[in-house]
């Protein structure tokens, strides 16, 4: 029996049930199961306001303690492990997702934050599938229509986790925002910092480039009818006040609403690394948070034209009101975004996520790249390192020529392995603490792509040897891969085969006994 199931029984025997309780009782199971990722944030925070009265409002978080206001479930989860996020959305009837540029909670992170994003989202809308949720709704970014030098790396970031939820068989509601207003959004009190410690602001020419802003509570708003409303599934809405000004008119407003006086003195210069610099040491906002902000506003941030683009119902107010309503409720407070990134305020555990993307030949999968890279391997390191593959156990040995015990030892998880997913569990070696928790991942997404990924490697050197050794070797490896990747055809391997074809095959005697041996 769940939770919630005991807590209801136990209630009913403790006293009378009237036939009010019970149709309460009734109500409240009918109520929709609505889960968020990113529940904590800004936005999430502030959803149960228009989401909470008439719906079942789980929270995911990794590092919450407690649901934030408003919510009646808190699930903690780690949206970096499948596992989780599919535990996480069970028994979910409408999934939000408004997760962006997440760090895992890890010491060392290799990987681009474009990669780590789309692990991320492909991981919900896989998880979502398993759990049979009906809807995923999903805040991303404008996107300008004609960029003269293409998308911002961030801004095609968000264009891609919009594709890939809506993948995996979910209608996916997309909702385009471009800047929020509202007094705890990071861009807002980035905005404010600027204007409360500068009298006198140069700004450089992408200040000058249109946007459209979108107040929080028309947000809250558009994101309540895309959740309501069925006919907006699989469509993409964008949503903003209507009004397109500049970023140097919307820092005027905003000091007006601030009641400061301030002066703003254009220069014909663009200087986005410089730009990035001086806005970052003034406001005390970390770089990564800057500079997409700036990567932006190089083009117009402007709505897409036509009523196709207009979320049925939606009525934003105008900007000066989100300016105000801001100002009144802004308590100078540092924003999470700010902050630097920590594990429920102690440093990140001393392990390892490391996340690469590469491109796979046409027709192939990620059980046929998987196969590849060991095959690949055993040919590699001049013969100091002998790939050895156990096929009773479908464990690979990574062994340093002339020792018995094993480097590492990998053994596929046939469970959770399919075509386009082939996972290794790191069951132990001389490099790894046998936590029993990191893996090595192999995955294939949208447009032929192909993430490996390194997650909750906790390994057994003093961390600063690691740091200068087997972390760069690992990533020597993974570019070496990328260039043996790019030279394949198709048919070069079997996808059929049981064992790698090719591999010098032996069966040592394994240190460590198989995952039937620990549960016998």
């Amino acid at each position: 029996m769940s939770e919630s199931a005991c807590e209801r029984a136990n209630v009913s025997r403790s006293r009378p049930r009237s036939s009010r309780s019970v149709n309460m009782a009734s109500l409240e199971l009918r109520k929709r199961r609505i889960a968020v990722a990113g529940g904590t944030g800004f936005v999430g925070k502030a959803l149960p306001r228009v989401l909470g009265a008439e719906n079942h409002m789980i929270c995911l978080s990794r590092t919450a303690l407690q649901p934030p206001e408003g919510y009646h479930e808190l699930r903690q989860t780690d949206l970096f492990s499948l596992q989780q996020t599919q535990q996480a959305l069970e028994g979910a009837d409408v999934a939000i997702y408004l997760v962006h540029s997440m760090m895992p909670a890890a010491r060392l992170v290799q990987g681009d934050f474009q990669d780590l994003d789309l692990l991320c989202a492909d991981n919900f809308a896989r998880a979502a599938s398993e759990a049979n949720v009906k809807h995923i709704v999903y805040v991303g970014g404008l996107i300008p229509s004609f960029p003269q030098d293409g998308l911002s790396e961030h801004l095609a970031s968000r264009l891609e986790v919009e594709r890939v939820l809506g993948s995996h068989g979910v209608p996916c509601t997309t909702l385009r925002a471009g800047m929020v207003i509202g007094a705890e959004g990071s861009s807002y009190q980035l905005m404010a910092r600027l204007i409360r410690r500068l009298p006198v602001m140069v700004c450089p020419r992408w200040t000058q480039s249109k946007m459209q802003p979108v107040g929080l509570t028309d947000l809250l708003e558009a994101i309540g009818l895309a959740v309501s409303r069925s006919v907006t599934a699989s469509q993409s809405y964008d949503v903003s006040s209507g009004e397109a000004l500049s970023y140097v008119e919307l820092m005027g407003r905003a000091a007006r609403s601030l009641g400061l006086t301030r002066y703003f003195l254009p220069v014909p210069l663009l200087s986005p690394g410089l730009s990035r610099l001086w806005v970052s040491m003034t406001t005390g906002a970390p770089k990564a948070l800057v500079a997409p902000l700036i990567e932006s506003l190089k083009e117009n941030m402007l709505v897409r034209k036509g009523a196709r683009w207009r979320l049925p119902g939606f009525e934003p107010s105008p900007v000066d009101a989100h300016l105000e309503e801001a100002a009144v409720m802004d308590e100078g407070r540092q924003p999470r975004a700010f902050r630097a990134a920590h594990v429920g305020g102690k440093p990140a555990e001393a392990i390892v996520h490391s996340v690469q993307r590469f491109k796979m030949p046409l027709r192939r999968s990620a059980r046929w790249a998987a196969r590849c890279y060991t095959r690949w391997l055993s040919t590699s390191f001049f013969g100091v390192i002998r790939i050895e593959h156990e096929p009773s156990r479908d464990r690979v040995h990574f062994r340093l020529i002339g020792m018995k015990q094993p480097l590492l030892t990998l053994e596929t998880d046939t469970e959770a392995s399919e075509r386009d997913r082939h996972l290794f569990r790191i069951q132990g070696g001389l490099l790894a603490a046998r936590s029993g928790r990191g893996y090595l991942e192999f995955r294939s997404t949208l447009d032929n792509q192909l993430l490996v990924a390194i997650q909750d490697y906790k390994p057994s050197l003093p961390w600063w040897v690691y740091r200068i050794t087997q972390a760069q070797l690992h990533l020597w490896v993974m570019r070496a891969f990328r260039r043996h990747l790019e030279k394949q055809g198709p048919n070069l391997l079997s996808e059929d085969s049981g064992i790698t074809p090719g591999l010098d095959v032996t069966l040592p005697e394994s240190p460590f006994p198989s995952r039937r041996e620990r549960s016998g």
